[in-house]
């Protein structure tokens, strides 16, 4: 590279046209932010296949354990329903760095928690998955991640 004359060839690790690399602007997505999409996309999926096992055969069950009355499929239908979207549209937003994402995951996680203590001590799994999901939204990295947006 010749500096007297101006000839400034980029190296092989420069950024756009010669100039210095852009490295701030772009991070991994956090371990805990893609674990949490995954656990969210998971949930989700369970409550899509309750929803569509609540209109079959198997609805009178499905609503007796939900609502406590066989009668009440349509209303199960639409609770499995709204469960999936509250936990799908986190876990498609969250990795694409949706603040609200978060904020809606660690709402949801509550919910999990405060229900999950409610119906002890046969919710102790749905206690540990919600509680894991609201520490993995509230961990400093995952803060930071979505804070540099």
């Amino acid at each position: 590279m010749d500096e007297q004359r101006g000839d400034r060839r980029p190296g092989p690790y420069s950024g756009l046209f010669g100039a210095a690399p852009d490295t701030y602007s772009y991070q991994a997505t956090p371990k805990q932010v893609t674990v949490a999409s995954v656990i969210s996309l998971g949930l989700g999926a369970i409550s899509v296949l309750l929803a569509v096992l609540a209109m079959t055969s198997a609805g009178r069950q499905i609503s007796d354990v939900l609502t406590g009355s066989p009668d009440n499929a349509p209303i199960a239908v639409a609770a499995a329903a709204v469960c999936a979207v509250l936990y799908l549209l986190p876990a498609i937003f969250l990795r694409k760095r949706q603040p609200w994402a978060r904020r809606l995951l660690i709402g949801v996680a509550a919910l999990g928690i405060a229900g999950g203590v409610v119906a002890l001590p046969s919710s102790i799994l749905g206690l540990a998955i919600h509680a894991t999901l609201l520490v993995l939204m509230l961990q400093h990295p995952t803060k930071i991640w979505f804070n540099r947006h």
